[in-house]
């Protein structure tokens, strides 16, 4: 009887995050946040890279999602670095609570994929990364949802007149697919690339 209960709480203890697990968690989130922001500062120069914005952090943070997938394969990795950058842009202000409910929404998804293709599978990971890439359209998601106030927010933030027109004239069923498809796509393509660095650099190092 005690050797049963013995066994299930081992089951139970493989996957519950410890902290070395907390450790790999808060470095890759780092540097996905890190990736975050570049793009972020580069979005500025012209509404398209905005929009296109979950599309391009997608195709390069690949390589921190699938290291967290392979150095964490316990329930809550994933979700754990969704929430914590969607809440880092909701509390300073950057964006709206949208962005939270998108992340929150897409780490939920992806960690159910995770979960139901066993946490070490390629195409499973690489299916949970694409629904997590989704996290991040709340971010240009408010130009349609509400528009008006959106507008009135850039031109609060002196945003240049002409970046608020351009952006406005973009604003449409099409490009709202576009941008809702795009990370989809990237998210796959940048996985693939990081499977094959994970088998050209990461394991010969002994990473993954």
């Amino acid at each position: 009887m005690e050797d049963n209960k013995t066994q299930e709480l081992s089951k139970k203890d493989k996957y519950l995050l410890k902290g070395k697990d907390l450790i790999f968690i808060g470095v890759y989130t780092a540097i996905y946040f890190v990736i975050n922001m570049l793009f972020m500062l580069i979005s500025g120069l012209h509404p398209v890279i905005w929009i296109l914005l979950p599309a391009f952090i997608a195709l390069f943070s690949g390589i921190p999602f699938m290291l967290i997938c392979a150095k964490v394969q316990k329930p809550g990795a994933v979700f754990i670095m969704g929430v914590v950058v969607g809440l880092i842009y909701f509390v300073t202000g950057m964006f709206t609570w949208i962005i939270l409910c998108t992340f929150i929404i897409a780490c939920a998804l992806s960690e159910l994929v995770r979960w139901l293709t066993k946490y070490g599978k390629f195409w499973g990971n690489t299916g949970a990364f694409m629904l997590y890439s989704l996290g991040m359209i709340g971010s240009p998601l408010p130009a349609w949802v509400m528009k008006d106030s959106f507008m009135e927010q850039l031109v609060n933030q002196n945003m240049p007149s002409e970046y608020i027109t351009t952006l406005d004239s973009l604003i449409s069923p099409a490009m709202l697919v576009v941008m809702i498809v795009a990370p989809i796509v990237c998210a796959l393509i940048g996985a693939i690339i990081t499977k094959f660095m994970f088998k050209k650099h990461f394991a010969k190092a002994g990473i993954v």
